[in-house]
């Protein structure tokens, strides 16, 4: 897969993830591409094997794989927000 779809795809996802998540007005372009890359690898890493269906990680750009993508993303931000919610501000 090229690097500028792989690029465009997790931005995609980890902006969704963001809005599902509420975080989106906190969050730019960089870190929505970030999200999604690394939600992908959790969600390759936790919820793939479960349902047999790859990530935009490995190349799989069918609806199982994206989807996989973007439950790796709401993971990985629900994670962020039990962690930033117990800092002392």
């Amino acid at each position: 897969m090229s690097i500028i779809l792989w690029l465009v795809i997790g931005g995609v996802v980890g902006w969704l993830a963001s809005i599902v998540m509420r975080r989106d007005g906190s969050q730019g372009i960089i870190l929505n591409i970030v999200v999604g890359i690394v939600g992908a690898l959790l969600g390759g890493w936790l919820i793939s094997p479960l349902v047999g269906a790859g990530t935009i990680n490995s190349g799989d750009l069918s609806i199982a794989g994206l989807l996989v993508s973007f439950l790796g993303a709401v993971i990985l931000l629900a994670i962020v927000n039990l962690i930033s919610r117990n800092r002392v501000r």
